[in-house]
C-alpha cells in the first residue's frame, strides 16, 4: 500500500470518527432538551433518600441551576445511551464479520439495560445505606448542600451504572477470541482485588458494610461474565 493510500485511508477514519462523534453530541443534546421537562421530578425523586428538597440548602447563586444542568445533563446521556452505545459500536463495524455484527447489535439493548440496573441499584440499594450514615455519622445535625449531595448522588449512580456494563464488555471480548472463560475464571482473584478498588473509589464511605454492597453485586456480575462467555464461544 502506498504512502498516499495510506493517508487516505486515515483520513477516511478520523472523518468516520468525527461524524460518528457528531451523531452522539446529536443524540446527547436530543435526551437533554427532553429531559429538561422532567428535571424538577427528577430532582425530587432523586432528594428522596434525604427526605426531599426541603432538607437541602444552597448557598451559591448559581448552586440551583448548575444542579439543575447537571442532572438534565445525566438524564440526556441516559436516554441517549443505546444511540450512544450504537454510533460507537458502528465505528468499529466495518472490522467485523457479521456473525460478530450480529451479535453487537443485539447487544445494544443489553447494555441500556444493565445501565439502567446499575443506576437502580444504586439508587434502591446503596443510596437508603450511604445517606444516613453520612448524616448521622457523629451525631452532628447535618444539612447538606444542594450541589454537594447532587453531585454525590449522581457519580454514584452514574459510576455503578456503567460498572454493571461488565458482563456485557466481557461478552464481547470473548465474541471477539480476546478473553477465554478459562483465563477469566484463573483470575478471580484479581477481580476481587479490582472490585476492591472500584468499591473503595465509588462508595463515598470507607466502611465495610457499603464498600460489600458494592463488592457482592461486582463479583457477582463478573462470574455472570464467565458464563455469558461461555455462550461466546
Amino acid at each position: 500500500m502506498s504512502d498516499e493510500s495510506t493517508m487516505m485511508s486515515i483520513w477516511e477514519h478520523v472523518g468516520e470518527l468525527r461524524r460518528r462523534l457528531l451523531w452522539i453530541l446529536v443524540f446527547l443534546a436530543l435526551g437533554v432538551l427532553v429531559n429538561f421537562g422532567i428535571t424538577q421530578y427528577v430532582l425530587d425523586f432523586l432528594a428522596v433518600p434525604v427526605g426531599g428538597l426541603q432538607n437541602l440548602q444552597s448557598i451559591e447563586v448559581t448552586e440551583n441551576i448548575g444542579v439543575f444542568m447537571r442532572v438534565s445533563l445525566l438524564g440526556g446521556f441516559i436516554l441517549a445511551f443505546p444511540f450512544i452505545i450504537y454510533q460507537i459500536i458502528a465505528f468499529v463495524m466495518p472490522g467485523l464479520k457479521g456473525s460478530e455484527r450480529k451479535w453487537i447489535y443485539l447487544s445494544i439493548p443489553f447494555a441500556f439495560i444493565m445501565f439502567v440496573a446499575g443506576v437502580a441499584f444504586a439508587y434502591f440499594i446503596m443510596l437508603p445505606a450511604a445517606v444516613p450514615f453520612l448524616i448521622e455519622f457523629l451525631g452532628v445535625k447535618t444539612t447538606p448542600r444542594l450541589s454537594n449531595y447532587m453531585n454525590f448522588v449522581t457519580n454514584l449512580m452514574f459510576w455503578i451504572g456503567i460498572s454493571f456494563e461488565t458482563p456485557l464488555l466481557i461478552f464481547i471480548l470473548a465474541k471477539l477470541h480476546l478473553v477465554t472463560p478459562r483465563s477469566l475464571l484463573k483470575g478471580w482473584k484479581i477481580a476481587v482485588v479490582i472490585s476492591a478498588v472500584l468499591a473503595a473509589f465509588i462508595t463515598p464511605t470507607v466502611d465495610p458494610v457499603n464498600m460489600a454492597l458494592l463488592m457482592a453485586p461486582l463479583m457477582g456480575l463478573y462470574f455472570l461474565s464467565i458464563i455469558l462467555s461461555l455462550f461466546a464461544h
